[in-house]
């Protein structure tokens, strides 16, 4: 047992080191050739083509997933299938960021070829400039050469958490560079438990005939009539003006009948300025006030009307509970 979480350390000891030292890189002689790469990727008339192979192929497979998801149109080109029609998948004004350890990789040289030939913009992750892939790339962002976890020094560990985190510092400069909001990220994740998150109220919230509403002046039975129609065991009461004065919920009925109020008007019974929502909050929000509130249903208002109402069975339906 000792072994096996003194390994563990050691592992995460070793890649931290390299993070470390990649981030001293970025802040020093790596800065231009980070800003010159991200300032031709956000230039770049066309897509961002991910390349690698063996383990700097799967870790460029998450990248362009990375890139795709924050705004920046992405796709992976295996190198071996480029050499068999692939390259005809990749555009002049594309840019192509290859991974590799080595720089050496020889299923790479065809794609190589090809960039230097059409044109096309090459930018190389790699630990060594005098490498193939190095001395033929627009942009170097080279790697610190630094051990594997693996303690044999052969297994890609620190290697692939470093392109990994290249990758990474690459999208996050882009989207912040171009602004992307949680908004604009909801568009490429509306599934989930992420995209749940980023819906709003008004995507979840009901409207329209679903939307129990009563007048100030009408009476109690009409309350109670609505209250039971619409399901939701709770009415708003709005004024002469269509703006919301008070809700009443089937606990203010049970109160109001335990005291003998059969007659009584619904200013009497209903409780007062309460807890609202509007319908371009997040979803998310709304749970958390039915949370803090202890409250199942809350009305969505646009300027102090209802325009809809959200319940908790809504937001568990979307995925948020």
């Amino acid at each position: 047992m000792d072994d096996i979480i003194a390994s563990a350390a050691r592992t995460f000891e070793t890649e931290a080191r390299a993070l470390s030292a990649l981030r001293e890189a970025v802040e020093g002689p790596l800065a231009p050739a980070m800003v010159q790469a991200v300032q031709a990727i956000q230039a770049a008339g066309g897509r961002v083509i991910l390349t690698g192979i063996g383990k700097s192929g799967h870790v460029a497979r998450k990248i362009a997933a990375t890139f795709a998801s924050t705004g920046t149109p992405s796709y992976f080109v295996h190198p071996a299938e480029a050499s068999h029609g692939d390259l005809g998948m990749i555009r002049a004004d594309d840019v192509i960021l290859a991974l590799s350890w080595s720089g050496e990789a020889p299923e790479l040289a065809d794609l190589i070829a090809y960039s230097r030939r059409f044109g096309v913009m090459l930018i190389a992750v790699t630990s060594r400039a005098d490498s193939a892939l190095g001395q033929a790339a627009d942009i170097i962002l080279l790697l610190p050469r630094m051990p594997e976890a693996c303690p044999n020094g052969l297994a890609p560990t620190t290697s692939t958490v470093m392109q990994m985190a290249m990758g990474d510092a690459l999208a996050v400069a882009l989207l912040t560079l171009r602004g992307f909001t949680a908004q604009d990220f909801r568009q490429f994740h509306p599934g989930g438990k992420l995209g749940a998150r980023l819906k709003k109220v008004s995507d979840l919230m009901h409207r329209g005939d679903a939307l129990p509403v009563v007048a100030q002046t009408a009476p109690l039975a009409e309350a109670i009539a609505m209250i039971t129609a619409k399901k939701f065991g709770v009415t708003a009461v709005t004024g002469a003006d269509g703006r919301l004065a008070g809700v009443i919920t089937d606990g203010d009925l049970r109160r109001a009948l335990a005291k003998g109020l059969v007659a009584a008007s619904l200013p009497e019974v209903m409780t007062p300025s309460p807890l609202t929502i509007a319908g371009d909050e997040l979803a998310q929000e709304a749970l958390a006030l039915m949370n803090d509130r202890a409250i199942s249903s809350l009305f969505v208002l646009e300027d102090g009307r209802p325009i809809g109402i959200l319940h908790l069975q809504d937001l568990l339906r979307a995925g948020l509970i």
